[in-house]
């Protein structure tokens, strides 16, 4: 299923999408766990017919391919089979098969391919010394052999090498070798992009998932706070006010249902990553119902604004919204007031958020817990804002709050309104 969403996409092949094919950057998939039989086949052919052509021209000067010759290129091939999962063990494998090969006096051909094969895969997965010293070791028993023990190896009556001829086999280690570093090179530079895509993922996951989790505690704390305080009126007056009780539990139900509603939301989005919302997310043009709602409780919310109101990113909207809410749920749930004041000054590049309360704090926790003070101050600190909340010298609990607006703003004006 990978392998058809990589490719399925594009419609060619994986490089044109800036991604390398799975078998140069060493990517686990189906293949990993397969012997590479298809490749190892193609090149024992070519090896074996290689050096039956190689041979030929060689008559007078190497001992003929015998079956022990035959056996010694099947063995250098055949324990390539292994370069993936044993890399080292290839590696050594066909160099070993190689040297008895060139010390028996056979006819120099494509056993040097089984070499340069079994080299590459061991640099290429990360074995460059055991790579290095095999192929090290096949170069210095070809000097050995063709300049000094060539008097007593087959095959009888030969003379040493020319040494022109070991700056070629220096030349083609030394090629196999930087092909090699260069693919281990190009995938360990592929390994470090998947892995820092990996990583941007996952952050991005985490502060979605985190900013899920304040939209809950938000929508959740505000309204727990409303239907906490109108059941306990709807207890008290269920006896002596039945009609105010109703009221109650009229708003008990109101509240609960759009608690609901923003809770489905952010659950479908959850579910179903990258569907856009049923409905829009909340913001400042919501205020007069949250007042409502804080109204609905006992408590008397005074709403102004000052200043032409811009066009306000959905970021910055939704966060001053939250902002709201989570002050005049702090004033519900522990402030003894009954009136709070929430004003809203737009300026240039910026709005301004202040709530205050008359307090006193009806417990230890004066202005909220801690835990919907300090999502306030990520919320602003998310768009580059400030927020200040704390006690006032004259009594109560003021929360003010900056956020900043991408420069050219602009919008119409806005009216004052005064809700009890």
């Amino acid at each position: 299923m990978e392998e058809q969403r990589s490719h399925g996409s594009g419609g060619g092949p994986p490089w044109a999408h800036g991604e390398p094919p799975r078998w140069l950057t060493g990517e686990p998939g189906r293949s990993a766990s397969r012997l590479p039989w298809p490749s190892t086949i193609l090149l024992g052919a070519v090896v074996m017919i290689g050096s039956t052509i190689a041979a030929r021209g060689q008559m007078d000067e190497r001992a003929p391919l015998d079956l022990f010759a035959r056996l010694l290129l099947f063995l250098a091939v055949a324990v390539l089979l292994l370069r993936h999962r044993h890399p080292v063990v290839a590696a050594f494998g066909s160099s070993v098969a190689a040297m008895i090969y060139l010390v028996a006096g056979y006819p120099y051909g494509p056993v040097f391919l089984a070499v340069a094969v079994g080299c590459f895969s061991a640099v290429v997965s990360g074995h460059r010394r055991a790579a290095w010293s095999a192929v090290g070791m096949v170069w210095l028993g070809h000097v050995l052999v063709a300049h000094w023990l060539y008097r007593w190896l087959p095959p009888a009556g030969d003379h040493a090498a020319r040494w022109g001829q070991e700056l070629g086999i220096a030349a083609w280690v030394v090629a196999v070798v930087a092909a090699a570093e260069f693919v281990r090179v190009r995938r360990e530079q592929w390994a470090d992009r998947r892995a820092e895509r990996e990583a941007a993922e996952q952050r991005r996951a985490d502060e979605e998932r985190l900013r899920m989790a304040r939209e809950l505690h938000d929508v959740l704390a505000h309204s727990i706070s409303v239907i906490n305080v109108q059941s306990s009126v709807g207890l008290a007056l269920l006896d002596s006010d039945p009609e105010q009780a109703r009221a109650a539990l009229t708003t008990i139900k109101a509240a609960s249902k759009e608690a609901l509603g923003e809770v489905r939301q952010v659950l479908d989005t959850l579910r179903t990553p990258g569907d856009a919302p049923r409905a829009p997310a909340p913001g400042l043009d919501r205020l007069p119902e949250l007042v409502e709602q804080a109204a609905s409780t006992g408590l008397t919310v005074t709403f102004e604004t000052d200043g032409e109101r811009p066009s306000v990113p959905p970021g910055a909207d939704l966060a001053a919204f939250r902002i709201v809410q989570e002050a005049l749920t702090n004033v519900v749930r522990h402030s003894g007031s009954r009136t709070a004041r929430v004003r809203i000054a737009y300026g240039p590049g910026r709005i301004g958020l202040r709530i205050d309360d008359d307090g006193p704090a009806t417990g230890d926790d004066a202005g909220g817990s801690g835990n919907g003070l300090a999502g306030m101050r990520e919320r602003a600190a998310g768009l580059g804002g400030t927020i200040e909340a704390g006690p006032r010298a004259d009594g109560g609990f003021r929360v003010r709050a900056e956020l900043p607006l991408p420069p050219g703003s602009s919008g119409a004006p806005e009216q004052k309104e005064e809700t009890p």
